[in-house]
């Protein structure tokens, strides 16, 4: 029998920590644009039971006066994420201790159809992918490989 990806994304996946989340903004961290999104992460350590990405997601008040259109703008991106995240996590070598932190950011001041903010998270997803290492060994930091 065939097993699905897990396409839910649960509390425990959003990005909360304000040390991690000041570091993603710091420094240290990779970013790109696929306009009307930025997209911005890095690698963080992670335990056992944590899942192995975490997202954060943000939509300026300065873009959207009015809280509706930001909650739709996070709620099309949550859902965009949550349909392709399968992208991100099969690239993610399974048995090293290494996560990722990604924080969405929303660039544009009109809202999109959520086809294309569909669009839009699986480029940057795809992008984000082809950029991580293939292996454990190549992290930044890993001294066990050595």
């Amino acid at each position: 029998m065939e097993q699905k990806p897990d396409s839910s994304f649960h509390k425990s996946e959003r990005l909360c920590s304000k040390r991690v989340i000041d570091a993603l903004f710091a420094g240290g961290s990779k970013s790109m644009s696929a306009f009307p999104l930025r997209v911005v992460f890095m690698p963080v350590p992670v335990e056992a039971p944590a899942p192995p990405v975490s997202v954060l997601v943000s939509v300026s008040k300065r873009r959207f006066k009015r809280a509706v259109k930001r909650n739709r703008v996070k709620r099309q991106i949550r859902e965009a994420y949550r349909k392709q995240k399968h992208i991100l996590t099969s690239a993610l070598p399974t048995p090293s201790g290494q996560g990722l932190a990604v924080a969405f950011l929303w660039l544009s001041d009109r809202l999109y159809a959520s086809a294309e903010v569909d669009d839009c998270v699986k480029r940057l997803l795809v992008r984000i992918s082809e950029q991580l290492p293939a292996s454990p060994a190549e992290h930044p930091g890993n001294a066990s490989a050595l």
